[in-house]
């Protein structure tokens, strides 16, 4: 009789197989309760209370059953952020591992997220880990073969457990989990790492620590790779330079699974394109059964594992299924509930948040909103960039760059996109709270400085302007936006002005790559003149982009000493502060160059309707089309 995928057995002869479940959150990044802290208000698609009810679902379903995270879980949330600046007390256990503790997993790894806050914070955090975290290829003294590395975590461990196979009989297996993180830590996180870290390809590490985790017993190995899917690598990326190496990692002899993240996407599913290594419909990568489980604890990754016996006495995995599991069921839109019993466990760290978050700072003389942000100058974003130049004008006084004209680069937080149709900053004129702070200054970077000639400025445009597709001439409804490109590297310059040219193709890939000899930015000004390419600036930025997270040429090099770190967020707390308040205004900085009878389309929140006027002198250039399936508000653009 033949077995099915699942693994169910009706014969004699699949009575000795054992069915595994390998449940697997990915990205969290801090969503314990469904809450959105900028808003204040309850969410339905996201959360660890809510993917508890969905554990205990699956784990009813099938007895022999792991529960793994894939790292990104200490930074994201507004609660998880105000620890990290509360800090830990000797012994306290941070909220996130209260709720995975309770939540029961078995095992994780930590992601590129993780590291933000420095290396001192994170071990303190990971001392409240109830189970064993991994990871191969971070690396505090490298060796010289991986083997001989002293990694900052042990880069697998071997969980033994007790499994009952179809006849009822228990069996002793060893299953190996090895964790791996981007390489690429090293560049977005410089500033808390130099000097005390390393990281090895995500490849390179796994192809070393495979083996031995093999040669150590372990009857099956699941690959938590903090890693994207990207189907068409170019063959001669490095190792260390690859972001997104599930593909490479799958390849590896002596993997079974894998659970991938970091790219916030959903495997399997349309996401992701089908080549002959990738099948997105089943789940597999080169054959292997694999699990990306979107964003912010929106799914439940479900791997289903049958494991027959070897004739050397081992076990083998014999068929594989993936599968994904919704937090908000895609057919009648109704959530998981949250589990009372994690409600009530995080509910002294959600209402110590809620209270800082809503201390005033100030008050606001217009409303804000990021409706419009990739279509017309963000009143926001000029709020943002006005503090980091103070700020770095401060910091420069008396010092030769004080004399160079100080500029700001500043870039939308929150836009939609992968985030949904409720992903938008929206903040009302009135009184301004520490919550509204977080909604206009997304990420816990530090403000920092660059200095750059005007040909480098040039360019630092032309990569920002890479997150639009290209228009042709005489076409209606073309897409706006290039998906490969988030819109937080869409980085405006304050204090410029000038045009963006799409029916140029963009002059860098979305790897930061050159693609094209061709420039989107036309009439680049500043104080009204053209800009000499021998000129000099200073560019008022943060950390995030100054480690050359984002492929902007020029961003890593020359940046400035401005004494001890200042959070963003610190400081647009003291300008927003200043009686009388800041006025935010949308500066004309930037516009879309015209194209003979073309448009394209944006997706932004539906509360933009009726309200195309905020977004300035571009509202003329606007039109409403309703919404779409998604929940999005369809807007029409015309050049």
């Amino acid at each position: 009789m033949a077995r099915t995928a699942e693994g169910t057995a009706s014969d004699e002869a699949g009575a000795d197989r054992v069915r595994l479940r390998v449940l697997a959150t990915t990205d969290v990044h801090g969503h314990l309760r469904a809450h959105d802290y900028g808003q204040d208000l309850p969410e339905d698609d996201c959360g660890l209370t809510r993917i508890a009810s969905l554990v205990a679902t699956a784990r009813a379903e099938v007895p022999n059953t792991l529960l793994l995270d894939n790292g990104d879980i200490l930074q994201g949330t507004p609660l998880v952020d105000h620890w990290a600046r509360r800090g830990l007390a000797a012994g306290e256990v941070h909220p996130v591992f209260e709720v995975m503790n309770a939540l029961g997993y078995d095992a994780g790894t930590i992601g590129n997220h993780e590291f933000n806050f420095g290396l001192d914070y994170l071990a303190r955090a990971l001392a409240g880990a109830g189970f064993p975290l991994t990871c191969a290829n971070a690396v505090r003294r490298a060796g010289a073969t991986p083997l001989e590395d002293e990694t900052l975590l042990p880069p697998w461990v071997i969980l033994e457990r007790d499994l009952t196979d179809a006849a009822g009989r228990v069996r002793r297996l060893k299953i190996g989990v090895i964790g791996f993180v981007p390489p690429q830590i090293l560049m977005w996180d410089r500033l808390q790492l130099e000097n005390r870290l390393t990281a090895r390809g995500i490849t390179e590490a796994a192809r070393a620590h495979v083996p031995a985790l093999r040669a150590a017993g372990a009857d099956v190995v699941i690959a938590l790779a903090h890693t994207g899917i990207e189907p068409h690598l170019p063959p001669d990326l490095p190792d260390r330079a690859t972001e997104h190496a599930a593909v490479p990692l799958a390849a590896v002899p002596g993997i079974d699974a894998l659970i991938c993240g970091h790219s916030h996407l959903s495997f399997p599913g349309p996401d992701t394109a089908a080549t002959a290594a990738v099948d997105p419909v089943r789940g597999l990568i080169h054959g292997k059964p694999a699990v990306m489980p979107g964003r912010w604890g929106s799914h439940l990754g479900v791997l289903d594992l049958v494991l027959a016996p070897t004739d050397a006495g081992g076990w083998r995995v014999e068929t594989g299924r993936a599968t994904l599991r919704p937090v908000r069921d895609a057919r009648t839109g109704i959530p998981a509930p949250e589990a009372p019993a994690l409600v009530a466990r995080i509910a002294p760290a959600h209402e110590e948040v809620r209270r800082d978050l809503a201390r005033p700072v100030g008050r606001l003389t217009r409303p804000i909103q990021s409706f419009f942000s990739m279509v017309a100058p963000d009143a926001g974003l000029d709020l943002v960039a006005a503090a980091q130049s103070a700020h770095v004008r401060a910091r420069l006084a008396g010092r030769p760059e004080a004399a160079l004209p100080v500029l700001a680069a500043v870039a939308p937080g929150k836009c939609g996109g992968r985030g949904g149709p409720g992903f938008f900053t929206d903040i009302p004129a009135g009184p301004l709270s520490r919550r509204h702070v977080l909604e206009m200054c997304l990420f816990p970077n530090t403000v920092t400085a660059v200095r750059v000639s005007g040909a480098r400025l040039a360019d630092w445009l032309e990569r920002a302007a890479c997150v639009f597709a290209t228009i042709a001439p005489g076409r209606a409804d073309q897409p706006l936006l290039d998906p490969a490109f988030p819109c937080y590297n869409f980085d405006v310059l304050v204090g410029l002005s000038y045009e963006i040219d799409l029916s140029q193709p963009a002059r860098f890939a979305p790897d930061g790559s050159p693609a094209s000899d061709s420039r989107r930015i036309r009439n680049l000004r500043h104080a009204g003149r053209p800009i000499d390419p021998a000129a000099e600036f200073v560019i008022a930025t943060n950390s995030y982009r100054s480690s050359g997270a984002g492929g902007f040429p020029g961003a890593a090099e020359g940046v400035l000493d401005l004494g001890p770190a200042t959070s963003s967020r610190v400081v647009l707390f003291d300008s927003l502060g200043q009686d009388p308040p800041p006025s935010p205004a949308a500066d004309p900085v930037w516009r879309f160059a015209p194209i003979a009878g073309a448009s394209a389309l944006l997706e932004t929140s539906p509360r933009a309707a009726g309200r195309l006027a905020e977004a300035g002198a571009a509202a003329a250039r606007l039109e409403e089309l309703g919404l779409t399936a998604a929940g999005f508000l369809q807007i029409r653009v015309h050049f």
